[in-house]
C-alpha cells in the first residue's frame, strides 16, 4: 500500500469499504426503518457464525475516498448505518462528520472492541465472548444486542446487560442458522425477564440485503 493511502486511511479521509446499500433495517430498536448502509472491510472478533466473514480480510476491500462514500450516502435515506467488519479498527471521525454535515442521523454497529471514535446519533453495541467491549463503549451504547446461539448466551446476555447504562435499550437475538431451536426459548426467556426485548433478522425473511 502506497504510503500516501496508509496516511489518508489513518486520517479516516480512506476507508477499506466493502459494499454500500440503501435498504430497510433488519434488526433491533430501528427494525423497518429506511437506511443506507456503509459496510467497512476488517474484523479480527473472529465469530464463528458470522455471516459476513468476507468482510474480515480489509486488504480484499479497496481503499475509498471517504468524500465519495459521503456523497453517495447523501443521495439516499436521511439514516446511514456504519457497520462491518468492525468499523471501530478504523476512524470514524471524518466519516462521520461530514456525514452529520450532511444532516444526516448516523448509526454504528460494532462489537465495542476498540476504541470509540466519530460522532454518533446511536451506537449499537453487540458484544462478542472472544473479544470484549472496552469500558467506554458500554458506557456510550444506546442498544445492546446479544446473539444467541445456544443456551449459555443467556448468562452472558445478562452479564453484559450490567455493564450497559441504565437507559441503554436491550435485545436478544437468535443466531440465525439456530433460529429455529432459540427463538422458542428466547420467547421464554423474555417472558421471564420483560427488560429484554426480542430482535430478529427481518430483512432475512424479507428477503432483503
Amino acid at each position: 500500500m502506497l504510503k500516501k493511502t496508509e496516511i489518508l486511511i489513518g486520517k479516516g479521509e480512506m476507508l477499506p469499504l466493502m459494499e454500500e446499500f440503501y435498504t430497510i433495517q433488519g434488526e433491533g430498536f430501528h427494525t423497518g426503518k429506511a437506511a443506507y448502509f456503509i459496510r467497512i472491510g476488517g474484523c479480527d472478533v473472529g465469530c464463528h457464525w458470522c455471516d459476513v466473514k468476507e468482510s474480515w480480510n480489509a486488504e480484499l476491500h479497496p481503499p475509498t475516498e471517504t468524500d465519495r462514500i459521503v456523497e453517495k450516502a447523501k443521495s439516499y435515506a436521511n439514516t446511514v448505518v456504519i457497520t462491518g467488519g468492525e468499523p471501530l479498527m478504523w476512524n470514524m471521525d471524518y466519516l462521520t462528520q461530514n456525514l452529520k454535515a450532511s444532516d444526516l442521523k448516523v448509526h454504528i454497529e460494532t462489537s465495542g472492541a476498540y476504541p470509540l471514535t466519530g460522532t454518533f446519533d446511536w451506537i449499537c453495541l453487540s458484544p462478542k465472548k472472544n473479544k470484549l467491549p472496552l469500558e467506554e463503549v458500554y458506557k456510550a451504547a444506546d442498544e445492546l444486542k446479544v446473539i444467541v446461539f445456544n443456551k449459555h448466551d443467556f448468562k452472558f446476555a445478562e452479564e453484559q446487560a450490567k455493564r450497559v447504562g441504565p437507559e441503554c435499550e436491550l435485545f436478544l437475538q437468535p443466531e440465525w442458522s439456530n433460529r429455529d431451536k432459540m427463538t422458542p426459548q428466547i420467547v421464554d426467556y423474555v417472558m421471564a425477564h420483560p427488560k429484554w426485548k426480542i430482535s430478529l433478522q427481518t430483512h432475512k425473511y424479507l428477503h432483503i440485503p
